[in-house]
């Protein structure tokens, strides 16, 4: 039996197998130059046709159904009654008892009433327990493909690590226990497809907050999400460690002598940071507890940066800031909402028949409307999650270049839109301030300051981040060079390792 562990992330996932020298990459997303990184996002779809409809909508409709009838009926009467020739009441007599033996006739009623349904009903109607019960899945860049081909068969779900501490109305916890357990399902059987040996034991990565405003409760639902998840994947023992402990762990065993290190662990959805002891000598301990100095987390991910990207630079070319006719500014909230892929209550609001009805009466009455129709169109085609797919790919390409121009010709044909460094870091200023806020505490909290840092996870290879934190804030840290991408999962490995030499 192997043991494996998994970075289990906002934007990206991955699974890594430590066989005590070597740290073996489970490929999960072959289509990806980066094979062993796959795209958190799930794509939950029907090739035909949709589920039934719940018990309780047919059986309203059957009533409503009924009601109809019933009505006919006592036209059919009131026809009857009026009627002077006896032919002409046999009429009336013979319709109503081909209504009554409508009426009484369940059978028939049901299947016109499941016809009607869900001749109207759109995968959108679906609540998430039913789609994923129902539906088929699709990970990775081919789900997301799939989703951007054919978005009205199913239901993006951009980012399920994003729920996990929410407040999850009735069913929507069991749907991301079933949604989970079908993406640690396929690690599970990758690795075993790579590995020639069953896989029975994962360390799962967590952030030391989950996304959410339930505080501890949050976590606590996150923690219990995950554990039934992992369970119903196949996984008969599951532990979780704080992501940059983890990764600590990693860049351990390449210290020569004992060192206090700050890890500042920036991902996709959180940004976590320990103060740590790390020595060669403690290698083989499973328990480190005592060796944490310090640790903290809040919800600062990119995720956060790339919807700040599209409000500041992109959303002007899309009607905010534009004054109606009234002098009063277009709703902020229209493209705050547009940006909301980590909120499905928001989300379904803002592609609600309501909402765009909204935004068409504010378009009718702007000087600019062609601007609020680019706005409009990705309310009625749902477009959100593509829009803000686009925005990370142009924070990364940001990384290496002053400008780009992004192409956002899916909303509507030459729709170019021109960024540069100077509106990503305008775009970034109070995210940063926050995450250097989280820095700070950490600091105030160690009771041993540390002597080296260490910068991972996906925003640390930005060199706007780089600069903010090692030259400006910590210029007297020395930098441990490592791995960004792999460093957190590498070390939940290694104590997937350590717990299986344990129970072995």
């Amino acid at each position: 039996m192997a043991a494996i562990g998994i970075d289990y992330g906002t934007s990206n996932s991955e699974a890594i197998y430590f066989d005590g020298q070597e740290h073996h990459l489970i490929t999960l997303d072959p289509s990806q130059p980066a094979a062993n990184k796959i795209r958190s996002s799930v794509f939950i779809y029907f090739d035909g046709d949709l589920p039934r409809p719940p018990d309780s909508a047919i059986e309203a409709k059957i009533t409503q159904l009924k009601g109809a009838i019933s009505q006919q009926i006592e036209k059919a009467k009131e026809g009857y009654y009026e009627a002077i020739m006896p032919k002409e009441q046999q009429i009336y007599s013979d319709k109503i008892d081909v209504l009554r033996a409508e009426l009484h006739n369940t059978p028939v009623l049901q299947r016109r009433a499941i016809e009607i349904l869900l001749e109207d009903m759109t995968v959108q109607d679906l609540p998430l327990h039913r789609l994923v019960e129902s539906g088929q899945f699709s990970f990775g860049e081919e789900g997301f493909a799939r989703y951007l081909k054919t978005p009205d068969k199913g239901r993006l779900i951009y980012s399920p690590k994003n729920f996990l501490g929410a407040n999850l109305i009735a069913g929507q916890k069991e749907a991301f226990v079933g949604m989970i357990a079908k993406q640690l399902e396929f690690f599970r059987l990758s690795a075993e497809q790579q590995l020639q040996q069953n896989v029975d034991t994962a360390v799962i990565g967590r952030p030391v907050k989950f996304h959410g405003s339930s505080g501890e409760k949050g976590n606590k639902q996150a923690i219990e999400i995950m554990t039934l998840a992992a369970q119903k994947a196949g996984f008969t023992k599951v532990e979780f460690l704080e992501e940059p402990i983890a990764a600590a762990y990693k860049i351990e065993r390449n210290l020569k002598k004992h060192t206090n290190v700050l890890v500042i662990d920036i991902g996709g959805g959180t940004t976590d940071i320990c103060c740590i002891k790390l020595s060669p000598q403690k290698l083989a301990n499973i328990d480190r507890q005592q060796d944490v100095l310090s640790v903290t987390g809040a919800r600062l991910g990119g995720m956060e940066c790339d919807k700040n990207l599209i409000v500041k630079s992109i959303a002007p070319t899309m009607g905010q800031g534009l004054l109606t006719h009234s002098g009063l500014p277009v709703p902020p909230a229209f493209f705050s909402d547009m940006c909301a892929v980590d909120d499905i209550p928001r989300l379904n609001h803002f592609f609600s028949e309501e909402y765009g009805l909204e935004i068409a009466q504010t378009k009718s009455i702007v000087k600019e409307p062609k601007l609020l129709e680019r706005l409009l169109v990705v309310q009625e085609q749902k477009l959100s999650a593509r829009l803000v797919n686009s925005s990370r790919l142009a924070k990364e390409l940001l990384s290496s270049k002053t400008d780009i121009t992004l192409p956002l010709h899916y909303i509507e044909p030459d729709y170019d839109v021109k960024i540069d460094n100077d509106d990503l870091k305008r775009s970034m200023q109070s995210w940063l301030q926050k995450v250097k806020r989280l820095v700070t505490e950490c600091l105030e909290n160690s009771a041993e300051p540390p002597e080296m840092l260490f910068i991972t996870g996906g925003m640390s290879l930005s060199p706007i981040v780089k600069r903010e934190l090692q030259e400006i804030m910590l210029p007297n840290l020395p930098l441990i060079e490592g791995d960004a991408f792999n460093s957190v999962c590498e070390g939940l490995a290694i104590q997937a390792a350590k717990l299986a030499t344990k129970n072995s």
